[in-house]
């Protein structure tokens, strides 16, 4: 008969054994089901594999060929330049079904989605600064919640970040700019790219908002999050219509040989967006005219420095104690290059506009560059 010593060891033995079995069998089924922490992170490691937002997703990698990659450029607040990840997912464009039948037509396109994430200032030169505004400030976009500055739609978002993150007077700002593209028989088509839900969306820009802050050193006490419903007020793209966006006294000869197409997004009393764009099939939509009235402090600084004026596009007022910035950008498809076309469609606009808000800018003062 055994003694109680030998009994205590033989037992532990047995714990032991059976301990070191489930640790080895945790970890496979860790590695099988790709659970923490084997999920890829991205972009400096504010987004995670599978996490919600579908571009994220494993779905996205359903068909065979499928792969997702990623790329950082600089890191935020590295000499207050602008850093930049991109996040790809790639479909191969070879259909083996077909291989070996000669028909080239009866072969796959290859997808290219591409997500890019932008960290740093606003652009400093006037040109640039437009295009920035163009493309952020677009009619597609519905404003975050909680008063957080910033914008979402289905492929871009942005988001103005805390003065303590300025670089050179400049607001820096968190983007997301979404991509998608096909190489088939017919060459390369430009398509629509929806990156997630417009909450998921917004998820991710706080989420790579947090992360950019913290390594730059300008993060607030606590970090950035929505708790009220997200409300999409943009409206779907719509032909563009006399007076256009809906705004008396803005007219252009739109004609019926190009597609234009307006949209509608914020009209509220601090901030009005629409955009006009030119819509060919397989290629990116071409920016138009832009419309944007801002009145409060951080969206009115992104426009601090560009050249003022009816003639620029571009009048301040003081409104109740306010800032409030009234700015149009007409391409040459519709206007007449600054001209007095241009100037006169501003001019309905900021009356239109400051009239509905009640607060109307001065006329005939062209101002200086600032």
């Amino acid at each position: 008969m055994e003694d109680g010593g030998k009994r205590r060891r033989r037992r532990w033995a047995v714990l032991g054994a059976v301990s070191a079995g489930a640790v080895l069998i945790s970890g496979v089924a860790l590695w099988a089901t790709d659970s923490p922490p084997f999920k890829d992170r991205y972009c400096w490691g504010a987004w995670e594999q599978d996490s919600g937002p579908r571009f994220l997703g494993d779905y996205v990698l359903r068909d065979s060929g499928t792969e997702r990659t990623s790329a950082e450029s600089g890191t935020p607040g590295s000499g207050g330049k602008t850093a930049t990840c991109t996040v790809s997912v790639a479909t191969s464009g070879a259909d083996d079904s077909s291989a070996g039948s000669g028909d080239s037509s009866a072969q796959s396109a290859g997808f290219h989605d591409r997500l890019t994430l932008s960290y740093g200032p606003v652009p400093e030169a006037p040109d640039e600064r437009r295009a920035w505004i163009d493309r952020y400030f677009n009619g597609s976009a519905s404003p975050l919640p909680n008063g957080l500055d910033g914008l979402v739609a289905s492929d871009r978002a942005m988001l103005i970040l805390p003065e303590a993150c300025d670089v050179a007077g400049r607001p820096s700002a968190v983007t997301l700019w979404g991509e998608s593209w096909g190489d088939g028989p017919q060459g390369r088509r430009a398509m629509p790219l929806s990156i997630a839900s417009l909450p998921d969306i917004s998820t991710m820009l706080l989420d790579a908002a947090d992360v950019g802050m913290r390594k730059a050193g300008c993060a607030p006490g606590e970090p950035l999050r929505i708790t009220e419903p997200m409300a999409r007020v943009a409206e779907d793209g719509k032909s563009a219509d006399t007076p256009v966006c809906r705004i008396p006294g803005v007219v252009f000869p739109l004609g019926e040989e190009r597609r234009y197409e307006q949209r509608v997004g914020v009209v509220g009393a601090r901030l009005q967006t629409c955009s006009v764009v030119l819509r060919e099939l397989g290629s990116p939509d071409a920016p138009a005219a832009q419309f944007v009235m801002a009145g409060s402090p951080r969206t009115a600084a992104v426009f601090a420095g560009l050249p003022e004026g009816a003639g620029q596009g571009l009048v301040r007022t003081d409104c109740d104690g306010r800032n409030m910035v009234f700015y149009a950008h007409i391409g040459p498809g519709l206007g007449d290059g600054g001209g007095e076309k241009d100037r006169q469609v501003f001019e309905r606009f900021t009356e239109a506009v400051g009239q509905r808000v009640g607060c109307e800018p001065a006329k005939g003062t062209e101002g200086a560059a600032r």
